[in-house]
């Protein structure tokens, strides 16, 4: 039986399917309309996330039944543009949920005074099909010895909701950090670009210093600086410490040289070091294209050593796909370069070889000044997706990987480019 009563949260990662059962995506957050008074908000729709991770608006109307574990559309064609958020809009989850609000229900005198926390809404759908939030799902702070209460109040009864205050700094993000766990760092990326600037700060601030490092690196570069500015000095510097060096010296190479300096003095020295030495390139070289942290090995390495070392789960596929043999030592810049080992090659040898023994020594290696074009043609020549770098005297300074000549290659607005028109309506 279709609900005329639901919660918020219960509709989140609900199944979203056409009215012949073709599945569309899944509801990631509600649309409402909230007044400077205290008028219970409108719904306007719901925000979907289709299969492909882009999230787009389906206008509440369309909703023909609610059911458990699934909403019914009366249309199977719905609009593809991305979300973009409207004035005047409020997304019930980013942004209502984890408020703080006060209670003003003559029922609940405990409450009266006392800051409590939004932790769901209830909607209600009228006779002339329009739904609207009508109820507040409210729970306060624990006290020694007691649990926290869930008290279930009428929107009219609850202070604190405006557009004004729900714009003000300060809001909880438990329940959008719940929404990002197990989301790949570029999806989480591009859902803080859909959020409001307060709430992006907010997760960003909440975010620890590997997952907010993993999550910057996905982010256009005027994103990627904005963000940055809007963390305390010593914060930026831990992340930029937890950022891959050639990220982190993209990054600083878009901030003026004073405050990048700062940045850089700010930083551990060992993580520091690398990047300073990539800043000494030009972005549009090998030499500031490259990692300097590839896979590195010695001759004296075991195919079983070099195997494990490439099952690391923080080096990306590419990274993985080769390993580079050098003289001591093994930190960039290294000791002679000697050559590298595929990984095909490492998967066809017994375990107990060495790599020494197996080192492909034809593929010439990048120079650090050779510039974007011409990386480009060598792994379009070669059939790679990773080369090393060496410098005149034969060290190992670092590798490129195809995913760095490609954020360099194609045009900076290439994750906006599909989104490019408005939102349709009804």
């Amino acid at each position: 039986m279709a609900a005329t009563r639901v919660y918020v949260a219960r509709l989140a990662g609900l199944a979203v399917l056409g009215p012949d059962g073709e599945s569309i995506g899944r509801i990631r957050d509600v649309v409402v309309a909230v007044r400077s008074d205290r008028q219970q908000p409108r719904v306007h729709g719901l925000v979907v996330e289709l299969p492909t991770r882009r999230r787009i608006f389906v206008p509440i109307l369309r909703v023909t039944a609610i059911e458990p574990g699934v909403v019914t559309l009366n249309t199977g064609t719905v609009s593809l543009r991305r979300f973009t958020q409207r004035p005047g809009e409020i997304l019930a989850l980013a942004q209502i949920v984890d408020s703080v609000v006060r209670v003003e229900d003559p029922d609940l005198p405990d409450l009266a005074g006392v800051d409590v926390h939004v932790i769901d809404l209830g909607l209600e759908q009228t006779r002339s099909r329009d739904w609207l939030v009508t109820r507040v799902a409210v729970r306060g702070h624990r006290r020694l010895g007691r649990r926290r209460t869930v008290h279930v109040v009428d929107w009219t009864m609850v202070s604190g909701l405006t557009p004004y205050e729900i714009g003000r700094p300060g809001q909880d993000v438990t329940q959008l950090l719940e929404q990002f766990e197990g989301m790949r760092a570029a999806d989480v990326a591009q859902q803080l670009r859909e959020l409001p600037e307060k709430r992006r700060i907010e997760v960003a601030v909440a975010l620890d210093d590997e997952r907010l490092a993993d999550v910057v690196q996905e982010l256009p570069d005027d994103e990627q600086v904005e963000l940055l500015s809007h963390l305390e000095v010593r914060r930026a510097a831990d992340v930029l410490e937890a950022m891959d060096p050639d990220d982190a010296a993209d990054l600083l190479g878009e901030l003026p040289e004073g405050e990048a300096e700062s940045l850089l003095a700010l930083m551990d020295p060992q993580e520091s070091e690398p990047v300073r030495r990539l800043l000494e390139h030009s972005p549009y070289s090998a030499g500031g294209l490259m990692t300097p942290k590839p896979v590195i090995l010695t001759p004296s390495t075991t195919v079983a050593e070099a195997l494990a070392r490439v099952r690391n789960p923080d080096l990306t596929p590419a990274l993985a796909s080769m390993v580079f043999v050098v003289r001591p030592p093994t930190a960039t810049p290294t000791g002679r370069y000697l050559g590298s080992v595929h990984i095909q090659q490492l998967l066809r040898e017994p375990p107990a070889h060495l790599v020494g023994g197996i080192l492909d020594t034809d593929l010439s290696p990048l120079r650090p000044e050779l510039p974007l074009a011409a990386v480009t043609r060598y792994f379009a020549t070669y059939n790679l997706v990773c080369g090393p770098v060496v410098d005149e005297e034969n060290h190992l300074l670092g590798a490129v990987s195809v995913d760095d000549v490609l954020d360099h290659l194609l045009p900076e607005d290439w994750r906006d480019q599909e989104e490019t028109d408005e939102r349709g309506g009804a």
